[in-house]
C-alpha cells in the first residue's frame, strides 16, 4: 500500500509543526520573504556573440551585482564578490574572462577552487557558456588526476587553467618555466570560496598567492584578482589580506529568491537536572521523511561519514514497503568514487534523486539543482557555513524550508538558546595571518627556489633580507657575488610544506588496511599527540581510521579503516608561561591582555565518546613525550581583592567552567573550530600571582585569534555569561560549563558569579546578591 503522495512545501511544513513529537521542539521559526530580481541591461562594450550566448541560456540582462563586478574589473580594479548561494557569482568572472579571450585569444586566466568536484563543475559551466556564445575556448582542470599527456597540452595551450591551491603550490609555481605562456599572458586570477581560506590554511594560501604574483611580475603580467566569498563579517579585509592588494567590495545582490522558512529545533530534555537531551537523529529523520514522502527534494547535512551512513540507513528503512521512494535517496561523502559523486550530482539536477544525505562536501557551490528542503544535523560550526548549507534549499522562486536540529554539544546549545544570533548577527570574521613566522619562512624558502631575491625585494610586509640571512645560517640559501640570494639546498622546499598545517614537521598517516600501505594524510607535530595517538579514531575526509601505532621518532602513524559509532578525545596536561604582553587593559577588578606565550603539553589519557550522545564508553593511556608550542594567547583575570573573596575550591570550579563557556563562545565569534583554541585556567598563576583564564591559539606563532578576542572582550564575556545563564540545566552540564567530572555539582552558580564579576568588575558578594535577587 502506497503511503505517500506529492504535497506542497507549505503543507508539509504545517504538518511538521503540528506533529506533537516535533512541533514542541521548535525554538525559533523565521520567515524570510521572497525577493524580486534586480537587473540591468548588458553593457555596451560586451561582445555581441557573448550577449547572444547569454540570451540563449535564458539571460535577458545581468543582476546588479554581476554588472557591478564586471564594470569594476573592466576599469582595472580587483573585486571581492559577496552574495548568497546560487546568486550567479560565477558569471561575475566568467564573463570578463570570456570577453578577454574574444578580444585576445592569447589571454589566460587561472581559477583556484578548493575541491576537485567544484573545479569540474565550474569548467562544465564555463564550456556551456562558451559553446552558446560560439567562442572557441581551451579550459581544463589541472589537478592530481590529470594524465601526464594532458598536462603538457594544458601548459602549452590552456587559456583557462582550473586548479586548487595545493597544485598551484607544488606543481605549478616551482615549475614556472614550463608555464611561461600562462604567466606572460595572465589577465585574471579567480579565488573562489575564499571564506574557507582562514586560520593556518588561509595563511598558507596568502603566501602561495604572494609567490604567484611575484612570478607574474617577473614575466611581465599584472592580472586582476576576483575573490568570491560567502557572507562573512570581513570579506574585503579577508580578500585584501589574502592577495596583498586593495579590492572593491561587490555586495549589491540582485538575484531573486523565494520565501524561505528557517527553523531551529532543540531536542527535548530527558534529564533537566543534568541537562541531558534526546537524540538529534530521530528529529532529523522525522523531518526528512515528511518532505521525502511528499516527493520534495531534500538534502540532509551530517557532520561525519558515520553519521551520514546511520541517517541514510534509517531513512531507507523507514521508506521501505511502499512507505516512500527508498531507491531515490542516496548518500554523498568522502570515500565515494568520483564517478559515484558525479552520478549523484547529475541525478539531483535532473530530479531523479529525491533525497541526499551528505557531509559538508555538498556545502560548496557544486550545481545540484534546486532543492525544497535542507535539514542540518547539528550546527556546522560557523554562521557562514550554516548559511551555505541553508542556501542549498530555495534556489527557485518558490517556498523552501531549512531546519537546523541542534545536538547536545556546547556550541549547538548556545545557538539553540540564542537563535537570534544565527538570524540577526553579522556572520563571523575569517581571520588569517600571512606574517606567521613559521608559515612565512616556509614559503620564503619556496619563493627563493623559484626566483632569486635582490637585497631590497620584499616578501610580505617587510624586506626579505633579514629573514634570508637567517635561512642562510641554516644552509638553505646563499648570497652570491651579485648580492642576490639564491637557493642553495638539494631538497625541494615546496614538497616539505603542507598548506593545512603550520608546524615545520608533520606526522605522516599510513593506511595498512589495503593490499599495500598508502599515505592517507598528515597532521602537524603539535596536533599528533591528540589526533593520532595509539587507539585514536582518526577522521580523514569523513572516513574513520583506527590508529594501531604511532612511531614518534619516525613521525609516522599506522592506521586501518574502521566504521565505529564513537570518536576519541585526548586529555592534555597543559602548562603555560607568558613571554611578552602585546596589549593590556585594566578595568575595575578585571584585567585582560594578549601576548606571546609558551605552552607545554603532555597527552595523558583518551576517552571513547559515543558519536551522538557523547556518552563515555571507556578510556586508555597515552605514552608520548611532552611538546612545546610557541604561540599567542588572550587572558583575563580578577585583580586586587576581587579574587581573594573566593574560597579556593569554589574558585577552581568557577575558573574551569567559565573557561569552557568562554572557549565555546569564542569559537562562535571567531568562526573557528573549538579545537583551534586551547584553554588553561590557573587558580594562582605562578607568573601573575592571581587567578587567570588563558585562551591560546593552537597554531605555532598564532593566526590572530588572541588579538581578536582581546578586541571583542566585552562581547565574549557577556556571551559566555548568557550561555551559562540560559542553559536549562540546574548545576552545570557539558553544554555550558563542561563535563561534570571536571567542574563538580555546583558549577553553574559559581560560573555565573565569576562571569558576572568579569562583566561588571563588582565584588563576588555583590554579584551573588544580584543573582539571588
Amino acid at each position: 500500500m502506497r503511503l505517500y503522495a506529492p504535497s506542497a512545501v507549505e503543507s508539509v511544513l504545517d504538518g511538521l509543526l503540528d506533529d506533537p513529537d516535533f512541533g514542541p521542539a521548535v525554538v525559533a521559526h523565521k520567515v524570510i520573504p521572497a525577493r524580486p530580481p534586480r537587473t540591468e541591461p548588458f553593457p555596451s562594450w560586451l561582445d555581441p556573440g557573448l550577449a547572444a550566448g547569454l540570451r540563449v541560456r535564458g539571460y535577458d540582462g545581468l543582476y546588479t551585482h554581476q554588472l557591478d563586478a564586471i564594470e569594476a574589473l573592466r576599469s582595472g580594479q580587483d573585486v571581492v564578490i559577496v552574495t548568497p548561494t546560487a546568486s550567479g557569482k560565477s558569471l561575475c568572472y566568467n564573463l570578463p574572462v570570456l570577453q578577454a579571450v574574444v578580444e585576445d585569444p592569447s589571454a589566460r586566466a587561472l581559477y583556484l577552487f578548493p575541491t576537485k568536484a567544484l573545479s569540474q563543475d565550474q569548467v562544465a559551466e564555463l564550456r556551456d557558456l562558451a559553446t552558446a556564445a560560439e567562442v572557441e575556448l581551451a579550459a581544463s582542470v589541472y589537478d592530481g588526476d590529470t594524465p601526464a599527456p594532458v598536462r603538457s597540452s594544458i601548459r602549452a595551450a590552456g587559456q583557462i587553467v582550473v586548479t586548487n591551491p595545493d597544485m598551484l603550490h607544488t606543481a605549478i609555481l616551482p615549475h614556472h618555466t614550463k608555464w611561461f605562456q600562462l604567466f606572460e599572458q595572465l589577465r585574471f586570477i579567480v579565488v573562489d570560496e575564499a571564506h574557507g581560506y582562514r586560520g593556518v590554511f588561509g595563511s598558507h594560501v596568502a603566501n602561495v598567492l604572494r609567490r604567484l604574483l611575484r612570478l607574474c611580475a617577473h614575466y611581465g603580467s599584472s592580472p586582476r584578482i576576483v575573490t568570491c566569498s560567502a557572507t562573512i563579517a570581513n570579506p574585503q579585509q579577508l580578500a585584501e589580506t589574502l592577495t596583498g592588494r586593495p579590492a572593491r567590495l561587490v555586495d549589491r545582490n540582485g538575484a531573486p529568491s523565494g520565501e524561505k522558512h528557517l527553523l531551529v529545533v532543540n531536542p527535548p530534555l530527558v534529564d533537566a537536572r543534568l541537562g541531558v537531551r534526546a537524540g538529534t537523529f530521530s528529529l532529523v529523520r522525522r523531518a526528512a521523511l515528511r518532505f521525502l514522502r511528499a516527493e520534495r527534494q531534500t538534502i540532509v547535512f551530517a557532520r561525519s561519514r558515520t553519521s551520514v551512513e546511520l541517517l541514510l540507513t534509517g531513512l531507507r528503512e523507514a521508506l521501505r514497503e511502499g512507505r516512500g521512494p527508498v531507491s531515490r535517496v542516496r548518500g554523498y561523502r568522502g570515500g565515494y568514487l568520483p564517478t559515484e559523486r558525479r552520478a549523484i550530482e547529475a541525478g539531483l539536477r535532473r530530479g531523479e534523486i529525491l533525497g541526499v544525505v551528505s557531509t559538508n562536501a555538498l556545502e560548496l557551490g557544486i550545481d545540484i539543482g534546486r532543492l525544497d528542503a535542507a535539514i542540518l544535523c547539528g550546527y556546522p560550526g560557523s554562521i557562514a557555513g550554516t548559511w551555505q548549507q541553508i542556501g542549498r534549499a530555495g534556489r527557485r522562486r518558490e517556498v523552501s524550508v531549512a531546519i537546523l536540529v541542534a545536538t547536545s554539544g556546547a556550541v549547538d546549545q548556545f545557538i539553540a538558546a540564542h537563535p537570534e544570533y544565527l538570524f540577526d548577527s553579522t556572520p563571523e570574521e575569517a581571520r588569517l595571518d600571512p606574517e606567521n613566522l613559521h608559515v612565512l619562512l616556509a614559503h620564503l624558502r619556496a619563493a627563493t627556489f623559484e626566483l632569486p631575491f635582490a637585497e631590497t625585494d620584499r616578501f610580505g610586509a617587510e624586506v626579505a633580507d633579514t629573514l634570508l640571512s637567517f635561512l642562510a645560517e641554516e644552509g638553505h640559501v646563499r648570497r652570491a657575488d651579485d648580492r642576490r640570494w639564491y637557493w642553495a639546498s638539494e631538497n625541494f622546499p615546496a614538497a616539505e610544506i603542507s598548506l593545512r598545517t603550520a608546524a615545520p614537521e608533520n606526522v605522516v598517516i599510513i593506511d595498512t588496511g589495503g593490499n599495500r600501505p598508502r599515505v592517507v594524510g598528515e597532521v602537524d607535530l603539535f596536533s599528533a599527540p591528540t589526533l593520532v595517538h595509539e587507539g585514536a579514531i582518526y577522521l580523514h575526509e569523513s572516513r574513520q581510521f583506527h590508529v594501531d601505532r604511532l612511531e614518534w621518532d619516525e613521525r609516522k602513524a599506522y592506521v586501518h579503516p574502521v566504521d565505529v559509532d564513537y570518536y576519541t578525545q585526548a586529555e592534555l596536561a597543559v602548562t603555560l608561561k607568558p613571554l611578552e604582553t602585546f596589549a593590556s587593559s585594566l578595568a575595575p577588578a578585571v584585567e585582560r591582555a594578549h601576548g606571546e606565550v609558551m605552552v607545554s603539553t603532555l597527552a595523558t589519557i583518551f576517552k571513547k565518546l559515543r558519536l551522538e550522545t557523547h556518552e563515555n564508553l571507556g578510556w586508555g593511556p597515552i605514552r608520548l613525550p611532552e611538546i612545546e608550542l610557541h604561540t599567542t594567547a588572550y587572558w583575563i583575570g580578577l585583580e586586587g581583592p576581587a579574587w581573594r573573596e573566593w574560597p579556593r575550591e569554589e574558585l577552581d570550579v568557577a575558573l574551569v567552567g567559565s573557561g569552557r563557556a568562554l572557549q565555546t563562545v569564542a569559537s562562535v565569534l571567531l568562526m573557528s573550530d573549538p579545537r583551534d583554541l586551547g584553554l588553561v585556567a590557573q587558580v594562582r598563576s605562578p607568573h601573575a600571582e592571581r587567578p587567570l583564564i588563558y585562551l591560546y591559539d593552537g597554531v605555532p606563532g598564532g593566526v590572530g585569534l588572541a588579538e581578536r578576542l582581546y578586541e571583542r572582550h566585552e562581547e565574549l564575556v557577556a556571551g559566555a555569561r548568557d550561555l551559562v545563564a540560559d542553559c536549562p540545566c540546574e548545576q552545570g552540564c557539558p553544554a555550558c560549563t563542561g563535563p561534570r567530572l571536571e567542574t563538580g555539582g555546583q558549577a553553574k552558580g559559581r560560573c555565573l558569579k565569576l562571569l558576572g564579576q568579569l562583566v561588571t568588575g563588582r565584588s563576588s558578594a555583590t554579584v551573588a546578591a544580584a543573582l539571588a535577587g
